[in-house]
């Protein structure tokens, strides 16, 4: 196997702790959608919208906050949400990075730096751990009748680069992750629907070139950087290249 599948396997997935975390990062993604869309908002005549309305069928949104949010995309007087990127160290030289969007790029500057500098980490300037990280896209797609290899050899002259079965567990049943490059996200997407393949969900995914290995005791002090930072309202994503002994 690949990094892709062994990221996924040692990464600690933690569940959103609230559903309105989960309401309000999908009606962000909607916005950002339609906004970068010129406005469509019709999910068949804009990939990244139906992209976004595939995720929020996964977490069960509920169809009135994905009405609510493309509404309000719709809406001239709504500003876009800015999508920025931090970079910094947590305890121990653990490189972190974290994708934002925000409405107000003075907010989250300040409420990101706190988070680092009450968790004795450093806030770094915009390229010092980035190339730790490569960029890739991702789909997640039913187990089914799928055959990983097969679906390998029709995939990857589209981007694939990493096919694998995630096994799941209690909650979610099995399924196939393809992973290709952040470039290959059109190409795959455009050919999973030409072969009629559903997709359950999809976006991108920073997977770390390089890891740390730390003890029990020294990755608790990485994780209260972590879960500060995904508390937060304009976090979407937060990467480090931590990794338990």
């Amino acid at each position: 196997m690949g990094r892709a599948f062994e990221y996924r396997k040692a990464r600690k997935m933690k569940r959103w702790s609230a559903m309105a975390k989960v309401n309000s990062r999908i009606s962000k993604d909607i916005v950002i959608a339609i906004k970068e869309g010129s406005g469509i908002s019709d999910p068949d005549s804009n990939s990244r919208l139906r992209a976004v309305m595939q995720n929020a069928r996964s977490l069960n949104v509920n169809k009135t906050v994905i009405e609510r949010a493309i509404k309000k995309a719709t809406d001239k007087d709504t500003a876009n949400y800015k999508e920025a990127i931090f970079e910094g160290y947590a305890p121990h030289g653990i490189a972190v990075l974290v994708e934002t969007a925000t409405d107000n790029n003075n907010r989250t500057v300040a409420n990101v730096r706190s988070y680092f500098n009450k968790s004795n980490g450093s806030l770094g300037t915009a390229g010092s751990v980035a190339f730790m990280f490569e960029h890739n896209c991702q789909f997640k797609i039913d187990k089914g009748e799928h055959d990983p290899e097969e679906l390998e050899l029709e995939l990857i002259d589209h981007g694939a680069e990493e096919i694998f079965v995630d096994e799941g567990d209690e909650e979610t049943p099995e399924s196939i992750m393809i992973y290709g490059a952040f470039e290959s996200f059109g190409s795959l997407q455009a050919a999973l629907e030409g072969m009629s393949v559903p997709i359950l969900s999809s976006g991108f995914e920073r997977i770390p070139n390089v890891t740390k290995a730390l003890n029990e005791e020294q990755a608790k002090e990485v994780e209260k950087i972590i879960d500060k930072l995904e508390e937060d309202e304009d976090v979407m994503n937060v990467y480090h290249t931590m990794v338990l002994e």
